[in-house]
């Protein structure tokens, strides 16, 4: 068997005292990148970023070998707006957030999909028609967006994987436009990662509805909540319903392994972090059970 490549970890860390130091935290936890939002994740305000910023977060980024940053768009955000403020709101911060991680040379904007008011049919249709007016998403990238898998819970847009592929052929496909998984939010919305042959199949519909290239960035959380049950609750890492053998199952899987590793898990202290982040290093390193069974070993 070919030996496996290490992963690539990192955590949700707050910009809120600047770029450079949470790249001072992100090194000091031993991570490899680390992912942040854009502007005040329940409201519509965004830091400004000065020259001397800048100039500094590339210097710390560069000695500390950080891999380029994950940004993610406010909750606040709705992809799926009717009309109004809401859909001016959506519209302009997803322009200019694109606009920014550009700016600081992050790779990824990740963005949850929406939601409706009781037919999903019409507002896919509306993420379409928003998404088309978004230059970024046309061009090749870096900065790609990326749509969210969610839990599916209430009226949320993203908890089928048929939902995010309507807004991708209504896009013509553009280039621009990828995935970011989520581990809860899966198991949450009935993928069993703990059994290997439902994590097959996930790799396979994963590959077959949007193809490999597609799939930029894995978000690894545990779930407090059971399996499909539609309720979007994270826990820490094995200490959840996936647990131990779920999260090694995902992390040792090809497919999966080679995404960048995002944890936003329930921690107290973003140190716990570093903890986490070495403890899924060390679940990288084994072979699940289901696993060594299915490939002979």
């Amino acid at each position: 068997m070919p030996e496996m490549k290490g992963i690539l970890i990192g955590a949700h860390l707050s910009v809120a005292k600047g770029l450079p130091a949470a790249a001072e935290l992100a090194i000091e936890l031993g991570l490899d990148l680390f992912q942040f939002f854009t502007r005040n994740p329940r409201g519509g305000t965004a830091r400004r970023l000065t020259e001397k910023e800048l100039e500094k977060w590339e210097r710390y980024r560069a000695e500390g070998k950080l891999a380029p940053p994950v940004a993610h768009l406010p909750y606040t955000v709705n992809l799926a707006a009717d009309g109004g403020r809401a859909l001016e709101f959506a519209r302009s911060v997803l322009k200019e957030d694109l606009a920014r991680a550009g700016l600081i040379g992050a790779d990824y904007v990740v963005a949850h999909p929406g939601h409706h008011k009781g037919e999903v049919a019409p507002a896919l249709q509306r993420i379409i028609e928003l998404l088309k007016g978004v230059e970024e998403v046309y061009a090749p990238g870096p900065p790609f967006l990326l749509l969210e898998t969610m839990a599916g819970q209430g009226k949320e847009i993203g908890g089928e994987l048929e939902e995010l592929r309507v807004i991708f052929e209504g896009l013509g496909w553009p280039p621009g436009l990828g995935i970011c998984l989520d581990t809860a939010h899966l198991f949450e919305a009935g993928w069993d990662l703990r059994q290997q042959d439902a994590l097959e199949i996930l790799a396979e519909n994963l590959e077959q509805m949007f193809g490999r290239e597609r799939i930029k960035v894995l978000h690894l959380n545990d779930s407090r909540t059971s399996l499909g049950s539609r309720r979007d609750r994270h826990e820490k890492i094995g200490k959840g319903e996936i647990g131990e053998k779920g999260i090694t199952a995902v992390v040792t899987h090809p497919f999966f392994r080679r995404l960048p590793m995002v944890l936003e898990t329930t921690v107290s202290d973003y140190r716990e972090y570093g903890e986490e982040a070495a403890y899924v290093r060390q679940l990288a390193i084994k072979k699940s059970p289901d696993c060594q069974q299915k490939q002979g070993i």
